[in-house]
């Protein structure tokens, strides 16, 4: 099922593979990272992280993240040119484990699509409703008939007052 024709060109398809496996691997850090920071209750509300004051100044931050980022992203785009993949699993060829299987390699993917789902999930919460998911999901549990998705549709206009 391919109804705008994104597979026709076998080539540009294994890049939107790859591309769905890279957006995948960071939605699974982020819903694991937001899950975790919100049952620890480290730092407050993931939302209003960009909001803090930290003690380090951005300029110097993006001076750095700026050119880490590129690199990294260029060994991708070499590697994936030279190889097709994504220019990180040659680099660890040593799978004591055997995650690189094709069983492990599905289920890295539909995690990740799963993972991407939650995401979207999450952000559209924390703009709605102004709470994380660990405390939503403790509301909903404590009032299940109170505090769900019917009821909480319901409230939409007021988040936008």
């Amino acid at each position: 099922f391919d109804p705008l024709g994104l597979g026709a060109d076998p080539q540009r398809l294994k890049y939107y593979q790859e591309a769905e496996l890279m957006n995948a691997r960071w939605a699974m850090m982020a819903v694991a990272g937001i899950t975790f920071t919100d049952i620890m209750g480290i730092g407050g509300p993931w939302y209003e992280a960009g909001a803090a004051d930290y003690d380090f100044p951005v300029p110097a931050l993006l001076a750095i993240q700026f050119p880490v980022m590129g690199i990294l992203e260029l060994k991708r785009i070499r590697g994936w040119l030279a190889t097709g993949k994504s220019g990180v699993n040659e680099d660890f060829p040593w799978d004591p484990m055997g995650m690189n299987s094709d069983t492990m390699a599905l289920k890295e993917v539909k995690n990740g699509r799963l993972a991407m789902i939650a995401f979207v999930g999450i952000v559209v919460q924390a703009i709605v409703y102004r709470e994380g998911p660990v405390s939503a999901l403790m509301d909903h549990v404590t009032d299940p008939f109170g505090c769900n998705m019917a009821t909480n549709i319901m409230n939409i206009g007021s988040t936008f007052q």
